[in-house]
């Protein structure tokens, strides 16, 4: 309809809205003093679903740099890894990717 609209109505689009609505969350993991890093590992692949080598790389992550981002997904999603990764005994938390 050639650029009229309706009184009233606001045809422009806030596309950062929209991206900000499809951001992911990240999903950080912190060290702890408690938890042996055979342990990491296999809570990593359990509940990230990682292989062997991606559940090393992200727990000696943790180890050396006192965090490690485990994962960046959908609100839910992170969600669900937080509450496991707790259920578990690792410190997790969650942010907007940025």
């Amino acid at each position: 309809m050639g650029g009229t609209a309706a009184p009233g109505v606001d045809e422009r689009t806030d596309t950062d809205e929209l991206v900000d609505h499809d951001r992911p969350w990240d999903v950080v993991v912190w060290d702890d003093p408690v938890n042996l890093m055979a342990y990491v590992v296999h809570v990593f692949r359990k509940v990230l679903g990682v292989d062997e080598h991606v559940a090393q790389r992200l727990m000696m992550e943790v180890h050396t740099e006192g965090q490690s981002l485990v994962a960046s997904e959908p609100r839910d999603t992170a969600e669900k890894y937080v509450r496991q990764l707790h259920a578990h005994g690792l410190q997790a938390t969650m942010r907007r990717s940025s």
